[in-house]
């Protein structure tokens, strides 16, 4: 690794014992998080076997110096934080996101195909690579909400057992299926649960999987998910293949360096997962939401301090939004940029968008950069081709509701939004050792355009 934060040296790929076991353990988080909804339970589980208080929303807060909490907002967005046994200046935030693409259950799911079929209608959550759904094994999972007389409890569900299929048409019925085709979700992808003979039972399978009767069931949000396993792979094992690696594979390093990172006592470390930022973040619990802004403000009033003090510490605060980047394609290289083109295991991605799609400018660069020039961890460049339209994440979004210096990263990978993506194994370890730094450092806007970065040693 370059003293001087560059790119890796190329070549320099080969995991160590320790990337390997991050990576197992990243594979096991992903498997027992197959909807946002489990991924915000399986966040919850961590927080409070490190000792941190869940907060209600609907409840008074009552915070004291030292204290460890976290709030959860519509059983999908997870936002934690620490407070220090001395004043602060401000908050240190890193987000990410916990959805992904997929196929969400309608209402009345089933439909029956040619007596022979029966067949759950699903419509697209997300813009998804649609091609690699086909001819895998698929289940279900989500949140009910179960009514106990005028008591409505949310509960999860995960049928962990192969249920369903998308089954392509044969090449002798489409001789044309190897030369571009174009799906009609409504008629080519409806899975199917069973024979005729199964109309009417899907519900039960949901209720039993859930351990309740399908009477109770008054509501609900269920996806399908793909059941093939993650791997390690490569002729080094440099490679970790898997669904949701956008973006669990940065909540997940967030996560860790958030817990594992250690005391600051000048600011405020925050973690926030967010739901929906795959549909646009526009929903309570999104980036797009007053979620963030009013947890902030609720720490700043909760130790006693005015309205006032909310403007002056969001001043002195810093934000990484973090969302999975594109690599360089190994058959496809034209399609990125000339010069910026991200390597698998070669380091986080800093991403640029002169349109501000990515928020990243000359003081977040710099910035983030020194943190990572801090923790030993090398840094790559992503920008779009300039004839080429790019995609977008929750940073801009969020920094509408709560305006900081915030830079945009992500890990470098391929196959962004298909059900069984490709990302380096060294590269999650380079995260969590990022985000150990970052969690304890500070940030002080003193004026005039002049910020002075701190770090406990």
């Amino acid at each position: 690794m370059e003293t001087e934060n560059k790119k890796a040296e190329h070549g320099n790929d080969v995991p160590s014992d320790e990337d390997i076991k991050i990576s197992e353990d990243l594979l096991k988080f992903i498997e027992k998080s197959p909807t946002a909804f489990h991924t915000a339970s399986n966040i919850r589980a961590e927080l409070i076997k490190a000792g941190y208080e869940e907060l209600v929303e609907g409840k008074s807060w009552k915070l004291e110096k030292s204290g460890r909490y976290f709030v959860v907002r519509n059983e999908s967005s997870v936002i934690a934080f620490r407070v220090p046994e001395a004043d602060f200046g401000g908050f240190m935030i890193a987000a990410a996101h916990g959805d992904s693409p997929a196929f969400k259950v309608k209402e009345n799911p089933e439909i029956g195909a040619s007596g022979a079929y029966t067949k759950l209608n699903v419509e697209k959550y997300g813009g998804m690579l649609i091609s690699p759904w086909f001819d895998r094994s698929l289940s279900i999972a989500g949140r009910l909400v179960v009514r106990e007389g005028n008591r409505f409890t949310t509960r999860l569900v995960n049928v962990d057992r192969d249920l369903c299929m998308i089954p392509s048409l044969a090449i002798h019925m489409d001789r044309t299926a190897n030369s571009g085709k174009k799906y009609n979700v409504q008629k080519d992808l409806l899975p199917i649960i069973g024979s005729g003979a199964c109309e009417g039972t899907f519900m039960d399978i949901i209720a039993e999987a859930a351990g309740t009767e399908k009477e109770n069931i008054a509501g609900n949000d269920l996806f399908l998910y793909s059941r093939t396993p993650g791997s390690i792979w490569g002729a080094r094992r440099e490679y970790i293949s898997s669904g949701h690696l956008d973006d669990l594979q940065c909540a997940y390093g967030l996560a860790r360096g958030f817990l594992e990172a250690g005391e600051n006592q000048r600011a405020v470390p925050v973690l926030a997962i967010f739901d929906n930022e795959e549909v646009g973040s526009g929903t309570k619990q999104g980036a797009d939401s007053t979620f963030l802004n009013d947890v902030l403000a609720r720490i700043v009033t909760g130790l006693g301090l005015n309205r006032e003090d909310i403007y002056e510490k969001t001043a002195s605060s810093f934000m990484v939004s973090a969302d999975n980047a594109h690599a360089v394609h190994p058959n496809v290289p034209e399609k990125a940029d000339p010069v910026n083109q991200p390597r698998i295991n070669e380091g986080i991605v800093i991403k640029y968008n002169a349109n501000q799609k990515y928020t990243t400018d000359a003081v977040s660069k710099a910035v983030f950069r020194r943190i990572l020039e801090k923790a030993g961890v090398p840094s790559q460049d992503f920008t779009n081709r300039s004839d080429e339209a790019g995609g977008s994440t929750l940073g801009n979004i969020s920094n509408v509701h709560v305006s900081l210096n915030t830079v945009d990263i992500g890990l470098p990978q391929l196959a962004m939004h298909s059900p069984y993506e490709t990302a380096g194994v060294k590269d999650t370890a380079y995260l969590i050792k990022a985000m150990k730094v970052f969690f304890s450092a500070s940030l002080e806007d003193t004026g005039q355009g002049s910020y002075t970065l701190e770090f406990n040693e």
